[in-house]
């Protein structure tokens, strides 16, 4: 007599609100788990690329994955510490993570890093959280939902000129000889994690955030979303629109401020051939 294999039930369609609890909760305990590592003498390695990643970036990644997609195994996953997987491509919903944004300055002790978690779905993000643990500012965002810092609604700056703009870059990229025009007077200041930048112009703390260099799919879905969320705009420096999920998932540069400021800053950045 032959045994019948008994039916696979389908998994049941999580509501994006059930995600955004979960997304939520996983951020904030990951975070926590985080200030146990900080400012703590840890062991470092050094990747591939020569980019440093602690015990405390993997121990991070190991608790998301399974505060996430092990609760969600229909789902793909995207971490810059876990090797990528093309089986995520063939997934609508996709979790994207950096489990430390700016190992760099976890590990010399300054209070600039974020747990970074994101859900895209058919190649746009919809879920995002952004936890500066240090700080305990806990931003988050639902598409369609604005977005919050610490529960709070947090908005974009309406300013509309470049003179006098907050921007968050490298002070030296405006002093390069690769603008045909010279820039405006205008505030830099550096910040190490990306999703922290954008965090930050969200919620009009800074004007906008530049960035010529290549970032990761999972440097920016949670935080671009907030920028979305806030009422501002993030593309690269040409004005071309992110999308998530590729097969590289790799964006050549990062223009994000509020919609009034935009277009005067793709104005500049669209002449740079990187």
């Amino acid at each position: 007599m032959t045994a019948i294999e008994p039916s696979k039930q389908p998994l049941p369609v999580r509501s994006l609100e059930e995600d955004y609890a979960l997304v939520k909760k996983a951020t904030r305990e990951a975070g926590e788990l985080a200030l146990t590592y900080f400012r703590k003498s840890i062991m470092v390695t050094k990747k591939i690329d020569g980019s440093e990643v602690s015990e405390a970036d993997l121990a991070l990644d190991v608790a998301l994955k399974l505060e996430l997609h092990a609760p969600r195994p229909d789902y793909g996953w995207l971490s810059e510490e876990t090797e990528d997987d093309p089986e995520r491509l063939k997934h609508r919903r996709v979790w994207m993570v950096d489990p430390i944004d700016g190992t760099n300055a976890f590990l010399r002790h300054l209070p600039e890093w974020t747990v970074s978690a994101a859900l895209v779905e058919d190649g746009v993000p919809v879920l995002g959280v952004v936890f500066n643990p240090a700080t305990q500012e806990f931003f988050h965002a639902m598409r369609g939902n604005g977005a919050f810092l610490n529960d709070e609604p947090i908005a974009a700056s309406k300013k509309n000129t470049l003179d006098g703009a907050r921007l968050i870059a490298s002070g030296g990229l405006f002093k390069k000889k690769i603008w045909k025009e010279p820039w405006p007077e205008v505030t830099t200041k550096w910040v190490n994690s990306v999703a922290y930048r954008l965090a930050l112009v969200a919620c009009g703390r800074a004007d906008a955030t530049i960035s010529l260099s290549a970032k990761s799919e999972w440097d920016l879905a949670a935080a671009a979303l907030l920028v979305e969320e806030a009422g501002g705009t993030i593309t690269d420096h040409h004005g071309g629109v992110h999308r998530y999920n590729r097969v590289s998932p790799r964006f050549s540069s990062l223009v994000a401020s509020g919609k009034a400021l935009h277009p005067l800053l793709i104005e500049r950045t669209n002449r740079v051939d990187l």
